[in-house]
């Protein structure tokens, strides 16, 4: 799976995830040069963490690149069934569901700082995320992501 990334529906939404960064933060989450398979891997590759999911009513983790990958210890199969819920610990869910609701509403939030875990358990304080909206470009929200690159295990 380490070539997901090739996948068209994937270079799909590897699109859309950049596109809608760009929309709500008025910047670029990678240089966009080059192809979309080119900017699939770019972004696939990246030393910081990228992960969305849909909009289910429990939603169901779309997409995680490599670094969210080795971080929550699963592999593609794994991490694209795991409702996203589960990547925190019941006890900071509701602080979990405020903030999507908070990025719902407003369309992006920078600066969000929480406790995940692994699939195995271990437990890492996420500091400075992003997360944001993902659009259709006629605006049809299509799900939520998020990025980060600083994270410390407790």
């Amino acid at each position: 799976m380490e070539d997901i990334w090739r996948q068209p529906w994937v270079v799909e939404w590897s699109q859309c995830l950049l596109d809608s960064y760009a929309h709500w933060l008025k910047k670029e989450l990678i240089p966009r040069q080059g192809t979309s398979l080119e900017q699939a891997e770019r972004l696939f590759t990246c030393p910081f963490v990228v992960v969305s999911h849909g909009l289910q009513d429990d939603p169901i983790l779309n997409y995680g690149n490599r670094t969210a990958l080795i971080l929550w210890e699963m592999d593609w199969d794994q991490l694209t069934q795991t409702p996203s819920r589960q990547t925190a610990e019941p006890v900071n869910r509701e602080e979990r569901a405020r903030m999507l609701d908070q990025a719902r509403s407003q369309g992006y939030i920078s600066d969000y700082r929480g406790v995940r875990i692994s699939r195995t358990g271990k437990r890492f304080l996420v500091d400075r995320a992003t997360v944001w909206n993902l659009r259709k470009p006629d605006g049809t929200p299509l799900g939520q992501a998020a990025t980060f690159s600083t994270w410390t295990f407790l």
